[in-house]
């Protein structure tokens, strides 16, 4: 495909993407609103790069004329949590929307892979309008908590540098972090109550504050 033909191709995802940032930001507001605590921290999202849409399209010999119906990654989301808890809440809320469907779940947090990868994998199938009518895409969102994230943006940009064959004192180092992360998540599921209560205390103390400026 030459640039037009990318572009054209492409702007459906960067719409589903900027609509359904609003919708799932949205939720988050919502809990705001009722007062209850958000299991939402935030939500963000991205189009893969052109070149990395080729380079997985190649590795998993996908034909062009199939990106849409194979790769289900073009549009990708993160909604990041505090708790691990909050992940499957997040989960169901996804599962229980009318303004798209769920067509795979995939949970890394139970079964987490060999590499200490941890993160729930929602695929949805997300009816875009456009010019021509409506056509359905599909987005994959990503819903993991902090500790997650920092493990697993470390280990991405260390698998784009070793292309995935690191030295065995990466790998080490790397599968002792995973660990950390995960008790990480666990010491502050112990004390989530009192986060929480002190989350709320910060919240008052801020709105007077502002109340009296």
């Amino acid at each position: 495909m030459v640039m037009n033909q990318w572009e054209e191709f492409l702007a459906p995802y960067k719409q589903a993407i900027d609509e359904l940032k609003i919708k799932l930001k949205g939720l988050r507001k919502q809990y705001e609103s009722s007062d209850k605590p958000s299991p939402i921290e935030f939500v963000t999202g991205r189009v893969k790069p052109i070149s990395s849409i080729i380079d997985k399209a190649n590795q998993r010999n996908i034909p062009f004329d199939r990106l849409r119906e194979e790769m289900y990654d073009i549009a990708g989301l993160r909604m990041m949590c505090q708790f691990v808890d909050d992940i499957d809440v997040v989960v169901e809320l996804l599962r229980q929307r009318q303004d798209f469907e769920v067509v795979e779940e995939r949970n890394y947090v139970e079964y987490t892979k060999e590499s200490g990868y941890r993160s729930y994998h929602v695929i949805i199938s997300y009816p875009i309008e456009t010019l021509h009518g409506q056509t359905n895409i599909l987005a994959e969102i990503q819903i993991r908590t902090l500790a997650m994230n920092f493990w697993a943006t470390i280990e991405h940009t260390l698998r784009y540098k070793y292309d995935g064959d690191y030295p065995p004192e990466i790998r080490n180092r790397l599968e002792r972090a995973a660990e950390a992360a995960f008790l990480l998540d666990e010491e502050m599921s112990e004390i989530r109550e009192e986060i929480q209560e002190a989350q709320k205390y910060y919240s008052r103390q801020k709105s007077n504050k502002h109340k009296h400026d």
